[in-house]
């Protein structure tokens, strides 16, 4: 009951203590609030993810085509998805066939044939000067919006499109459907099981950038150090113990801490009306979405306050409340190393017994894992005023604004490590993702095998049916297009040999063109039309396949009844030449023949790619190509080559990444940007002095860049080195190489220095004002 009436008054002080207790208290729930914000906002982010999965579920047609009837409650869909401008855009045909067809989430009806219903910033886009390019691919009249139930976020771009004319389309080859028929929504896609690599990463992730929220509120709640000192002596000059006092100002350190979450709350309510605005890496939500879970909501509310009192009794214990003062005035006590270096030992001890144990040894333990990384973070912390006291102690000389630093620095260097100890836990942790980010990217970052100095962009038919006229027709089309440098039609089509068991059957690719073309998936040494090829040493596809084989082939419209096939004999003189990777990166083997050679598979299916080449530095061209691609067949699926393909799990925890590194990066700025206030508001009295007895303006200005610098640059130093042993440690637990990205280092490094410069030059109008006369007033 002592220790509750202790606090209570503590409480009171903070509140009833005029200007100054009230000020002094604003500061602290300013920068509590700021870290309780993004502490509620990393709360809401699983349930926010949860929310954007179930829309995209509800919605989601892959895997939707059955072999069902046409019905009253069916309706036919395509999808024509595209790209524009590097951003991706979900598009759909959709073709009821009766009145009771699906109707998608966020849509009150189908649109009609030549209509669309578009989100809102698809909207927006094609009725800006900037989608004139747009419109000639997505031509429909709009005629309602998307709603929110439809869409994974406000940013989305989005579409249905009503038309008359999907009846009769035809699969594809491979496994995807030109147009499938489904009778309701929603149909989930199979969800992966996680990777226990992704899954440890995840794991990193949260605890590097929560870590420096936590080190920050833990600052904040000791605000007004040097004032709350004098406070605590006048306390026991009346009469309070010194266990009293401390409890006092915990119960000061508390009231703060509760309005921080007052604060805090506000800050995230008012945050989370623009988070809609906001897009990272292509990933938005929307507002709604982020609702904190509440019990880890309560779990903060908690938390906080009594990290509140505990952290200001460890702060005080080794501090000596007298009548007449507080001994910490005086010389300090050299701060002791062994414990400080215990903290990462004891990290390590726990990360080391995961060594080398990969993927294949099933999930890390994650206690272990969040208990040594923190362990070796928290021990920047520790070892930080440690590094910064031995440092200063040493240093001497220099200018006015040198010197006034450096004694600074050497009668209070714990103010100065609490301001830089955030930076440095955030760099530190930067530092070690990184070189994890780099270490295991080769294993979900892969060659895709296209190869984008023979062809840019690819441009397959969706019919087999087009005639030599309209493939001609299409191909002038795009060599038409402005930027369109050069582009090659290859044909396909498969072939099988006869089998008493069907499964014993062996398929044979062919692939059809004129000699340049034919170039691009076999080395010829000499063609001309009429000439047919075996291609040997192919991936898949050349099995059977040798002059004077007997194959068949399925005539188009007869199915698969017995005698339904057509037999084709390989010529004898077909000559066998060695596979080449098309521009996709697919070797087949089997057949290359020219068009001289196709008059005995006049009946056969073929489908047809068109390859195109494009000229360098025309940011345009891929978009025009897309729309000739568009007025040829709205449902041709042309899209633009990338030598490289990302696992999209990968994809979406580097997204989550993004997402979360700009959120702790503001909180970093605007923490120091209070902090430095706060010191400088407690100071006010002694610059105002030193400006009174002619201490020059610039002088005390660069008195406090030095007073920051000096920590900053010791921080970042000893951030470097934890962080490249941290890193060095979970790539050897996830089984890799150490290696290190020294210019990633050095720009995590030069983006923590970037901001405390910053923050730097944001407080020196506000140190000029400190240095008035009139902050030599007193109440």
């Amino acid at each position: 009951m002592n220790r509750l009436r202790d606090l209570l008054l503590g409480a009171k002080f903070a509140l009833t203590g005029g200007r100054e207790g009230w000020t002094r208290t604003l500061m602290t729930a300013v920068g509590v609030g700021l870290g309780v914000a993004l502490l509620l906002a990393t709360t809401a982010l699983p349930g926010a993810l949860s929310a954007r999965d179930a829309r995209d579920n509800a919605r989601n047609d892959y895997g939707a085509g059955q072999e069902i009837p046409a019905a009253a409650d069916t309706m036919l869909i395509a999808r024509t998805d595209t790209v524009f401008g590097g951003e991706d855009i979900r598009g759909r045909l959709v073709q009821p066939e009766g009145d009771r067809a699906p109707v998608p989430p966020g849509l009150s009806a189908l649109p009609a044939p030549g209509t669309m219903v578009a989100s809102p910033e698809l909207r927006d886009l094609l009725q800006s000067p900037g989608g004139e390019l747009l419109r000639e691919r997505v031509p429909y009249k709009i005629t309602g919006t998307i709603g929110e139930a439809g869409l994974l976020g406000p940013h989305e771009l989005a579409y249905y499109a009503g038309s008359d004319s999907l009846k009769g389309r035809k699969a594809l080859t491979g496994d995807q459907l030109d147009v499938e028929r489904i009778k309701t929504f929603p149909h989930k896609k199979p969800s992966e099981p996680i990777d226990p690599i992704l899954a440890l990463l995840i794991v990193i992730i949260f605890v590097v950038l929560l870590l420096p929220v936590a080190v920050f509120i833990a600052a904040a709640v000791r605000f007004g150090g040097d004032r709350r000192d004098k406070r605590l002596a006048a306390l026991r000059l009346v009469g309070a113990d010194s266990g009293m006092t401390r409890w006092i100002a915990a119960g000061e350190a508390l009231a703060g801490s509760l309005f921080g979450l007052a604060l805090g709350t506000v800050f995230f309510l008012i945050a989370r009306q623009y988070v809609g605005e906001v897009s990272i890496a292509q990933l938005n939500v929307f507002p709604s979405d982020l609702d904190p879970s509440a019990g880890l909501a309560l779990l903060v509310a908690v938390a906080v306050p009594a990290a509140a009192v505990g952290v200001t009794l460890f702060a005080l214990r080794g501090v000596v409340i007298e009548p007449l003062g507080v001994v910490r005035t005086s010389v300090p006590r050299p701060r002791r190393l062994w414990w400080r270096l215990l903290l990462p030992v004891v990290g390590l001890g726990l990360l080391v017994p995961m060594f080398d144990k990969g993927r294949d040894s099933g999930f890390y333990n994650q206690g272990q894992v969040i208990g040594g990384t923190v362990l070796l973070l928290i021990g920047v912390t520790a070892l930080l005023p440690w590094l910064i006291e031995t440092v200063v102690r040493r240093l001497g000389g220099g200018g006015v604004g040198w010197q006034l630093a450096v004694r600074r620095l050497q009668l209070n260097s714990g103010a100065a490590a609490r301001l830089v100890n955030g930076i440095a836990v955030a760099v530190a942790g930067a530092i070690a993702l990184q070189m994890l980010f780099s270490g295991i990217e080769g294993d979900y970052v892969t060659s895709s095998g296209e190869d984008t100095a023979r062809a840019q962009m690819v441009v397959p038919a969706t019919s087999s049916n087009l005639s030599r006229a309209e493939l001609e027709r299409r191909e002038e089309n795009l060599k038409a297009v402005p930027g369109v440098t050069g582009t090659t039609t290859l044909g396909s089509l498969s072939l099988h040999t006869k089998a008493q068991d069907p499964e014993d059957q062996k398929y044979i690719q062919m692939a059809v063109g004129d000699c340049r073309a034919l170039r691009e998936v076999g080395e010829l040494p000499s063609c001309k039309d009429g000439d047919v090829f075996v291609a040997a040493g192919g991936q898949f596809g050349g099995d059977g396949a040798a002059a004077g084989a007997k194959l068949y082939f399925a005539a188009p419209g007869v199915g698969r009844r017995a005698g339904a096939e057509v037999p084709y004999t390989v010529p004898r003189d077909a000559r066998t030449v060695p596979a080449r990777p098309d521009p996709l990166g697919t070797k087949w083997g089997g057949l290359l023949a020219t068009p001289g050679a196709m008059r005995s598979l006049t009946k056969a299916q073929v489908y047809y790619t068109t390859y195109v080449t494009t000229r360098p530095g025309d940011p345009l061209v891929a978009d025009r190509v897309l729309n000739a691609a568009w007025a040829s067949d709205p449902l041709a699926r042309a899209r633009a080559l990338d030598d490289q393909k990302t696992a999209s799990r990968f994809a979406g925890v580097r997204r989550g990444l993004y997402i979360g590194a700009a959120a702790v990066l503001m909180l970093i700025g605007t923490s120091l940007l209070v902090s430095m206030l706060e010191q400088l508001r407690e100071r006010k009295r002694l610059l105002s002095s030193l400006v009174a007895f002619g201490t020059r303006r610039s002088t005390l200005s660069w008195s406090v860049l030095w007073q920051t610098a000096v920590p900053v640059a010791l921080g970042l130093t000893l951030a470097t080195g934890v962080g490249l042993g941290l890193g060095a440690v979970l790539l050897r637990m996830v089984g890799h190489p150490i290696h290190v990205d020294w210019p990633s280092v050095a720009g995590m490094v030069g983006i923590g220095g970037a901001v405390v410069l910053l923050v730097t030059a944001l407080s020196l109008p506000p140190l000029w004002r400190l240095m008035r006369p009139d902050g030599l007033r007193t109440e």
